[in-house]
């Protein structure tokens, strides 16, 4: 880790305007790892500034689609080759295991960029259309101009790529504000940026905390904003993009349902689980925090849960052995620890975990990995994201029961169902209103939308949806009788 004395602004590494750093925390023993500039609002203006001209009057956006992936290739290419230090650097500063970094969260961002590259190449920029009076139309997909993308820490560079990749593919400029938590991964990609040539202003990298966040979001000289994060924030930026008319996208919150039909079995699903719930320390907000099982073999499924929890390693997030890391702040520690207290507060039984720190350990932003039995959804463990290692599992009678408890939720993210019958499993999937589903499993594709229904957010990522999100379509008419 090393620490940064400047930020990204215009192509250069420039002094921020306030004096202020950001310390950055290792959550594993609480000790100072380096530290940032806090970017000021007025840094914020310089970067807006800085991609405001370079999409007015710079190249990038007048650039072919090929040029401008080429640029994004040698980008691709410069990534892979500090995949490592990617992996270390996530670790380090927000707590996820070595092997989760190594094997999602760096490569995340890397697979993520790759994916857009294809996709750009295969995308249709313009179409044809015929029409009645004049002649033919042509519909063309324009670039919807400067994008204030904000990330959260918990995916901090798959969920940067997931904004940056698509919308430098179609031709817009980016001012990125990576989470305070854990900027430094943020500031190697602008080495990276840097190196790979992008013309100046078309990526610009401030790290910054909440103010700077909301002057970001209201900078009237921002075309758009993506944001990931809580579902309350992404409120909060949709009212100020809709006021403005700006656009937006918003990926927030989540509390989806596993559904595990009475043909699963007990072992292989809990198995299952281990990633589907655990992964990343529960920090996921597809992660599947409630587990519903029918009422007739919820013993057999309880106690196979409770064997995969009890099974979990906690600890050093460097440790290859771990599965379980610390949570990303103190705050979140104990916000966690809050909602263990309350699961049993609220009538649930705990069955593996519970408040207090994990066996072994006496510092870091640690929590027990919590499997909660007896829960009802009208609890607010049931309702509420825990953003941490917390399961419940919910009882259910027959299919409809199982559907009506998964769709009772604000929110409309992921969820899954778990059976040996194919046809089962669709049936369930028909019904469910949620961005996205697994049947017998629980995964990412780079190539599909990522996206969610009700208070989940507004708008997709990933795929060629991502493309349509940083495009604007102009019709462009042309009188028949030009040559």
């Amino acid at each position: 880790m090393h620490s940064y004395n400047t930020i990204f602004i215009d192509g250069h590494w420039v002094s921020s305007t306030g004096g202020d750093t950001i310390s950055i925390v290792s959550p594993h023993d609480e000790q100072v790892i380096a530290s940032v500039p806090n970017g000021t609002p007025a840094d914020i203006d310089a970067a807006v500034g800085a991609a405001r001209r370079a999409f007015d009057t710079g190249p990038w956006p007048r650039m072919t689609v090929s040029e401008r992936l080429d640029f994004l290739t040698r980008l691709a290419d410069l990534y892979e080759a500090r995949l490592e230090d990617f992996a270390q650097i996530i670790s380090a500063e927000m707590g996820a295991p070595i092997t989760l970094s190594r094997a999602r969260q760096a490569t995340g961002g890397l697979y993520c960029l790759r994916s857009t590259i294809s996709v750009a190449e295969e995308y249709e920029w313009e179409q044809p259309r015929p029409t009645a009076e004049s002649g033919p139309a042509i519909v063309r997909r324009l670039p919807v101009g400067v994008v204030g993308a904000i990330a959260p820490f918990n995916f901090p560079q798959m969920l940067i790529m997931a904004k940056l990749a698509p919308a430098l593919a179609a031709g817009c400029t980016v001012v990125v504000k990576p989470a305070p938590e854990c900027p430094l991964d943020a500031m190697l990609l602008a080495e990276l940026v840097e190196q790979a040539g992008l013309p100046a202003g078309v990526v610009n990298v401030v790290p910054a905390d909440k103010a700077a966040s909301e002057h970001l979001v209201a900078h009237p000289m921002v075309d758009k904003i993506a944001f990931t994060g809580s579902t309350p924030a992404g409120r909060q930026i949709a009212s100020v993009c809709g006021r403005d008319m700006r656009r937006c996208t918003v990926e927030l919150g989540g509390k989806s349902a596993a559904i595990i039909l009475d043909d699963a079995d007990p072992v292989a699903t809990a198995s299952a689980m281990e990633f589907a719930s655990f992964a990343n320390s529960g920090q996921g907000c597809v992660s599947q925090t409630r587990i519903l099982v029918p009422r007739a073999r919820k013993s057999a499924h309880i106690n196979a849960l409770a064997d995969m929890v009890e099974s979990l390693h906690v600890g050093d997030p460097s440790d290859p052995t771990v599965d379980v890391g610390p949570m990303v702040t103190r705050t979140q520690q104990q916000r966690v620890a809050e909602y263990i207290e309350l699961g049993a507060d609220e009538g649930a039984t705990t069955v593996v975990g519970g408040p207090g720190m994990p066996e072994g350990l006496t510092h870091g932003w640690y929590v027990r990995p919590t499997l909660f039995a007896d829960v009802h959804n009208g609890m607010r463990i049931a309702q509420e994201e825990i953003f941490g290692p917390v399961v419940c599992v919910i009882e259910y009678e027959d299919i409809d029961d199982a559907v009506r408890i998964a769709q009772d939720s604000p929110y409309g993210l992921g969820g899954s169902v778990w059976t040996n019958d194919r046809a089962a499993g669709m049936a369930v999937a028909d019904r469910m209103r949620t961005g996205m589903f697994g049947i017998n499993t629980f995964t990412l594709d780079f190539g599909s939308p990522f996206g969610g229904f009700k208070a989940s957010g507004i708008g997709r990522e990933f795929g060629p949806e991502s493309l349509d999100e940083y495009t604007e379509s102009q019709t462009l008419y042309v009188d028949a009788a030009l040559a």
